[in-house]
């Protein structure tokens, strides 16, 4: 299957998100980088975060791959958007997770901490893992999307 992916990363994100884009290429997805283009020290995470969760938010059949230095930026970031649901891949069982019972759309990883998973094994892991459709995954879904209406 052939997705439409939204890639972000600010300085310290900007390799893993190269070898993403790369990686995800050859696999024949619809890639959009949205930048970083140029390792500059100085530019910031939110605004790579809310590029990223715009396009993600608009189309909803897509996903979006964020990368910060901790990923923790990027997740708290893109989560200001209604309708996003943004994870923090530390690990390959983490990442199914956030699919399988969240139904995240963004997957959010560290660009200089070290990971006990391949980062492009939690992305495959990502992209490939069904929502369950759970009704209590639903549930929690809806309750969430009340919160969201709530701000």
């Amino acid at each position: 299957m052939h997705t439409t992916i939204y890639l972000g990363a600010d300085h310290a994100g900007f390799n893993l998100k190269n070898s993403i884009k790369e990686h995800l290429e050859a696999h024949g997805h619809i890639v959009h980088d949205l930048g970083a283009h140029t390792l500059d020290p100085n530019d910031d995470y939110p605004i790579f975060a809310a590029a990223v969760a715009s396009n993600v938010r608009e189309h909803a059949e897509s996903f979006g791959i964020l990368v910060c230095a901790s990923a923790e930026g990027v997740t708290i970031a893109a989560n200001k958007f209604n309708g996003i649901r943004a994870g923090l891949g530390f690990s390959l069982a983490s990442t199914i997770a956030m699919r399988a019972d969240d139904d995240a759309n963004i997957l959010c990883l560290p660009g200089r901490l070290k990971l006990n998973d391949d980062p492009l094994a939690l992305v495959d892991a990502f992209l490939t893992t069904p929502f369950t459709n759970a009704a209590r995954h639903h549930r929690r879904l809806s309750e969430i999307a009340n919160l969201e209406q709530q701000v």
